[in-house]
């Protein structure tokens, strides 16, 4: 299931990627070129490429949420290497070295050692 959601998922990025490099640039995208419509034309009309550039769109969402449900059911509290099959070596815990600390003065303020 996963694979034939992640080969539509491909497919549908690449068709994604074909039709906005068809579509003609609106203008001003980029700071070059346009169209002769000025700032107070508004919106120019849907075309059958915007049509299916949102359909494209809408559908890769879907596919991408549809994949990650998948993992998400299929992940596991186990390591991947676990479920693969390799055998780790178990880890002591770590052993901290001897530190002696300095005696504790009580109350009195720390102070570097006399150089007598």
């Amino acid at each position: 299931m996963q694979n034939v959601v992640l080969i539509i998922h491909l497919l549908l990025a690449l068709s994604l990627i074909g039709v906005v490099l068809l579509q003609r640039s609106e203008g001003g995208g980029l700071g070059i070129g346009g169209g002769g419509m000025g700032p107070q034309a508004g919106r120019p009309p849907l075309t059958g490429l915007a049509k299916l550039t949102w359909g494209f769109a809408i559908a890769f969402i879907c596919t991408s949420l549809t994949l990650t449900v998948i993992a998400a059911q299929q992940s596991a509290e186990t390591s991947v290497l676990d479920r693969i099959g390799v055998e780790r070596e178990p880890t002591a815990a770590p052993t901290l070295p001897d530190v002696q600390l300095p005696p504790t003065g009580g109350d009195q303020p720390l102070l570097p050692p006399r150089q007598d």
